[in-house]
């Protein structure tokens, strides 16, 4: 039977769930009710207490109750519903998970939610849903719907946005996805407009090694979904050619990916090639929203939407001091190439962001910081999107998943 779990705060909205869960037995799944809440459930019993969730958590209840502090609260409750679903999932009880809620009970269940493996249906009806949901979906594939009204009741409107929501996601858990005949190993690249010629070198050449690879494109959210992807296991290999969201982290841009960017893979031992692709660029917003401190820097207008700051040395110094650093701590194979023609497109001779001594001061970090370390450092008088640089780095990355016994 398929096991729909439902998670919420059954103290505000387990009249909803009572409805929802009848919903899924009508389309043939067994519900399993997880009460995220820390009031007494209203209209419904449980299946998992909210007093088992805050223990899951490390916490009590009563003291949770006696605090008075919501925040507090919504913080303990996601922790302990993340705890209870990963368990759920791990004794083979989780087909697909359905919540509904407003910012607290939306913060919850997404918390839980992104417990779970890329693939497993995770349904959010939310009121948050038509604004910034990037806090909920994280990198993980979770589905939002906006409520449209208030979770305050099953009335005309909401009926039917909650029974779509029950019906998709049992058509979700449900349905029979054809196994791909496309079992090559997977690799994860990370790529940029300006970055776009490295990337499809390397990819190409992949392919013909026998690999499936998984483009990112690194807007922030694509660089956390890609240390997402590394941390789950799927990964043979990591070709990491764009590591610009490292440059926003560090100056203050609009795609920074946090700042355990270039992490996940080292930490798991997945065999990485890593070069600075477009370190040499932070990301803006259309023009008149760069902030003013910046308004003396070398400013690049690539689109009306998009506004690019130049890197300065001292800039480079530190990325290149960063990435070295995070590259030392790997627990498996590491490969670091350096384009000394330039980081990016905009970084070519006659470019606009061509700054040799910029990429030398970075080069230099990046040289002395991983000296006497593990990690393998090819220098190369080749522009980044030179097809023979991406090349490169795919054939180097090929010998180290086949020597860590991943062959494609």
């Amino acid at each position: 039977m398929t096991t729909i779990v439902l998670i919420g705060t059954l103290d505000t909205k387990g009249r909803e769930y009572a409805w929802l869960r009848d919903r899924l037995r009508e389309h043939g799944c067994t519900p399993f009710v997880v009460d995220a809440g820390t009031g007494d459930p209203d209209g419904i019993v449980p299946d998992v207490t909210n007093v088992a969730v805050a223990r899951a958590a490390g916490s009590d209840l009563a003291e949770l109750r006696a605090a008075g502090d919501r925040g507090a609260a919504v913080a303990t409750m996601s922790e302990g519903a993340a705890a209870v679903l990963a368990g759920l999932y791990a004794g083979g009880r989780v087909d697909g998970v359905l919540a509904v809620g407003g910012s607290g009970g939306s913060a919850i269940a997404a918390r839980a939610m992104r417990e779970l493996p890329i693939g497993v249906p995770k349904l959010l009806v939310s009121t948050m849903a038509s604004g910034e949901v990037s806090p909920y979906v994280g990198a993980k594939d979770v589905t939002l719907t906006y409520s449209v009204v208030d979770i305050a009741g099953v009335n005309r409107v909401s009926r039917r946005i909650l029974g779509n929501a029950a019906a998709a996601v049992a058509g979700m858990a449900t349905a029979s996805i054809p196994a791909g005949a496309d079992e090559r190993p997977l690799v994860a690249a990370s790529m940029f407009g300006v970055t776009t010629p490295a990337v499809e070198a390397a990819r190409a050449r992949l392919e013909e090694l026998g690999y499936e690879v998984l483009v990112f494109h690194a807007t922030g959210a694509g660089g956390r979904a890609l240390e997402g992807l590394a941390e789950s296991g799927m990964l043979a290999g990591v070709l990491d050619l764009t590591t610009t969201e490292l440059a926003d982290d560090l100056v203050g841009g609009v795609l920074s990916a946090g700042p355990d960017r270039l992490t996940a893979a080292g930490a798991h031992g997945v065999p990485q090639v890593v070069a600075p692709g477009a370190l040499d660029m932070v990301n803006f917003g259309p023009r008149d929203t760069v902030p003013d401190r910046f308004a003396d820097r070398d400013l690049y207008v690539h689109n009306p939407t998009v506004t690019l700051m130049r890197t300065t040395a001292e800039e480079m110094a530190e990325l290149g001091r960063r990435i070295a650093g995070r590259l030392r701590a790997a627990r498996g194979p590491v490969a670091l190439y350096l384009p000394r023609r330039g980081v990016s497109a905009l970084d070519a001779e006659g470019a606009a962001f061509h700054r040799p001594e910029a990429d030398g001061e970075c080069f230099a970090e990046l040289t002395k910081g991983v000296a006497g370390s593990p990690v393998e450092l090819v220098d190369l008088d080749l522009h980044i999107n030179d097809p023979e640089f991406g090349r490169a780095m795919a054939e180097r990355l090929d010998l180290m998943i086949k020597d860590a016994g991943g062959t494609a």
